[in-house]
């Protein structure tokens, strides 16, 4: 494994797991991982997500990019971090970024506004989730774009494969990509359509 950011940027896809049903979830994970799928973040709110991330960490091993996501308190960074977590995403600037920068973990951490954007790197964010993007569009990557340049942005939120080709042709490093990609897998959805999603993505980018 290289580092998360150089890895971010060489395979441009976040895949993002939530779903109701723990077993599901980790075959979900499983499942993108087994299709090449390289950084995978399993949110918090999913059931039993700590218990995913321990399951997913003990099956692939620990050089896989596995993280999770929706971690909004210095207590979900330590526990994530715990329970195998390799990187920390965050929907907004919190108390979390610094939490998981103390602990060692990179930090993806949800922001909207420029404001946003210094606070997250003053807090330790390693790159910038982009989010909700779909408020914005590929218009307001492009205008953080010129004020911070060499920022690594990554939208996240509505982002399907045709918005994925035009937020990387703006400059974002990668894109987090939930729903359109997992669809109903992680609520014990059908398991050979995900792989034919993750297989689109990833000949898309």
């Amino acid at each position: 494994m290289t580092g998360f950011l150089p890895d971010l940027t060489e395979h441009r896809l976040l895949a993002i797991v939530r779903g109701p049903d723990r077993r599901a979830a980790l075959d979900t994970v499983l499942t993108l991982a087994g299709e090449g799928v390289r950084l995978i973040e399993v949110s918090l709110v999913t059931a039993e997500a700590l218990e995913v991330i321990r399951d997913a960490r003990a099956a692939l091993g620990p050089d896989a990019h596995l993280g999770a996501g929706t971690v909004v308190t210095a207590d979900d960074a330590r526990r994530a971090a715990d329970a195998g977590a390799s990187f920390l995403v965050t929907p907004a600037v919190s108390e979390a970024v610094g939490a998981g920068a103390a602990v060692g973990l990179p930090v993806l951490a949800g922001a909207l506004t420029p404001t946003e954007v210094v606070a997250a790197r003053v807090a330790g964010a390693a790159a910038i989730k982009l989010f909700p993007a779909s408020l914005g569009g590929v218009r307001h990557l492009r205008a953080l774009r010129d004020p911070f340049p060499d920022l690594p942005f990554v939208p996240v939120g509505g982002v399907g494969p045709a918005e994925a080709v035009e937020y990387l042709a703006a400059g974002a490093v990668a894109v987090g990509v939930g729903s359109p990609l997992v669809g109903d897998a992680a609520a014990g959805g059908d398991l050979d359509a995900l792989k034919a999603r993750a297989r689109e993505f990833r000949e898309i980018l």
